[in-house]
């Protein structure tokens, strides 16, 4: 032996320990492991937290409530934040990041797009063009792919929008909506 006194291991939480946490005098955590810990308010609502350390400083990820997020779930949720850590990264800022991605990417729809690409080109066109591009949208490519972001919008649901369009017999405006749908991914 070196000298060092080893850690005492400290053992899992069990899960009947984890139902039966009630509400005390005063806040207080059960433990579990690896920086993983149940913690429960005076008024009983139980959050399960993990607590780390990145840039050297002591940081708090709160994970879930209990009993929506289970233990094994909250000990999933801990080993992939560890991951994280183990690749350089802080999971509290990569699910801050998630959060506003999802947030902006149900912003940035097709259709949300489609208006300000056409809004850009009204001033070029004469009116009666500018209404026939915008009513044209609105009809055939709005109802299928306007609410999807972006980012989400490949070739086969486009494709799967136009077939529809072709199936009505009108060709000519299917090939159109493909050349402004383009125009507005540009």
């Amino acid at each position: 032996m070196s000298g060092e006194a080893e850690k005492p291991q400290r053992k899992p939480l069990d899960p009947k320990k984890v139902e039966h946490a009630k509400a005390g005098e005063r806040d207080y955590k059960l433990a579990d492991t690896g920086g993983l810990y149940l913690f429960v308010s005076t008024s009983g609502h139980r959050t399960w937290r993990l607590k780390y350390r990145f840039g050297g400083k002591e940081r708090r990820l709160l994970l879930g409530t209990y009993p929506d997020v289970g233990l094994k779930r909250a000990r999933e949720l801990r080993d992939d934040a560890k991951q994280a850590l183990r690749n350089g990264l802080d999971p509290g800022l990569e699910r801050q990041r998630a959060r506003h991605s999802r947030k902006v990417g149900h912003q940035n729809t097709f259709e949300k797009f489609a208006r300000e690409w056409h809004e850009s080109q009204v001033p070029r066109w004469k009116p009666v063009h500018a209404d026939d591009v915008i009513e044209s949208l609105e009809h055939n490519l709005f109802p299928a792919i306007g609410p999807f972001p972006v980012d989400q919008i490949d070739e086969g649901l486009l494709l799967a929008a136009l077939r529809k369009v072709e199936a009505r017999g009108a060709i000519e405006t299917a090939h159109r909506v493909r050349q402004r749908a383009e125009r507005v991914f540009r």
